[in-house]
């Protein structure tokens, strides 16, 4: 159990770091999003060849359509938080990504015809009131860029909650399968939007934007996929949801200590707020 939590931990830490190598990598977002899931491809391709786990197509091939949307919404996904990253800092932009838990919790009641409870009702109004501490500090500060890069943030966070809930939809397809066959989706449709707007530059990139591409696509995105799902599978649910933590919390340190961004005292209690009640509002969720 203890070599599965670490191997956890270890994937929300390098999760937690991608903002660094995605700012150190002079390419529009729709191009870094398509590369990071072309040599994750290539990755998770070799590691399923090494463990003799091949693809089982016939016996998935009702939920193909299902895993092509959600993999279309995560390559969506990844554009916008890396957008976000372009307008307002790591940690507003993490932290606004961190509602996704709190959309997931509304639509499940239409969906799935869940019934709200006290707890969860009381989660999402503080989880609101955090994020409203966090717009409502941007919006009186001297850059008008932050709120977007926050809207880009809560659209980043509304494509991840759908990838969530289609996840739900889809039966019969291991972790490691379906993230090969979202990635391989995410490139299919990220591909023409690079095409039709910015272009292809990758052959342009300096060393170290080629060597910041690489660790995106093979450890950031590879490899810590990998971690997360072997480590997933053989862990409580609650514990999987505190060690999930560990990404906002680096992501945040990142931001702060090491990129040097500001982040006011209000922001820091929005951003506590998102954090503890989307936390609280998943350990009741893993106890039904």
């Amino acid at each position: 159990m203890r070599r599965y939590e670490l191997m956890l931990a270890l994937s929300m830490a390098i999760f937690g770091t991608i903002s660094l190598f995605v700012k150190s990598i002079p390419l529009s977002s729709g191009e870094i999003a398509l590369f990071r899931a072309l040599l994750a491809l290539v990755l998770i391709a070799l590691y399923l060849i090494a463990n003799k786990n091949p693809i089982p197509f016939k016996k998935i091939k009702k939920a193909l359509p299902l895993l092509f949307v959600s993999g279309g919404a995560m390559g969506v996904n990844w554009i916008l938080l890396f957008e976000a990253y372009e307008y307002t800092s790591v940690s507003i932009a993490t932290l606004s990504y961190y509602f996704a838990p709190v959309i997931v919790t509304l639509a499940c009641p239409v969906l799935f015809k869940e019934k709200l409870t006290k707890k969860q009702i009381l989660c999402f109004i503080m989880s609101t009131v955090g994020l409203v501490l966090i717009i409502g500090v941007s919006g009186f500060g001297e850059g008008k860029s932050d709120i977007k890069g926050i809207l880009f943030g809560l659209g980043a966070a509304a494509f991840y909650a759908s990838v969530i809930l289609l996840n739900k939809f889809i039966k019969g397809v291991s972790g490691i399968h379906r993230t090969f066959l979202q990635f391989l989706s995410a490139a299919v449709v990220v591909l023409p939007y690079v095409l039709v707007s910015s272009g292809v530059h990758v052959l342009s990139l300096p060393p170290k934007g080629i060597a910041c591409l690489l660790v995106l696509g093979l450890v950031h995105t590879g490899v810590a996929y990998i971690l997360y799902f072997s480590s997933l599978k053989e862990l409580p649910g609650q514990k999987a949801a505190i060690l999930s933590y560990i990404d906002p919390l680096i992501s945040v340190a990142v931001s702060v200590l090491i990129l040097e961004e500001p982040i006011s005292s209000i922001q820091i209690v929005g951003g506590a707020l998102i954090l503890v009640f989307t936390l609280i509002n998943e350990l009741s969720l893993k106890k039904q």
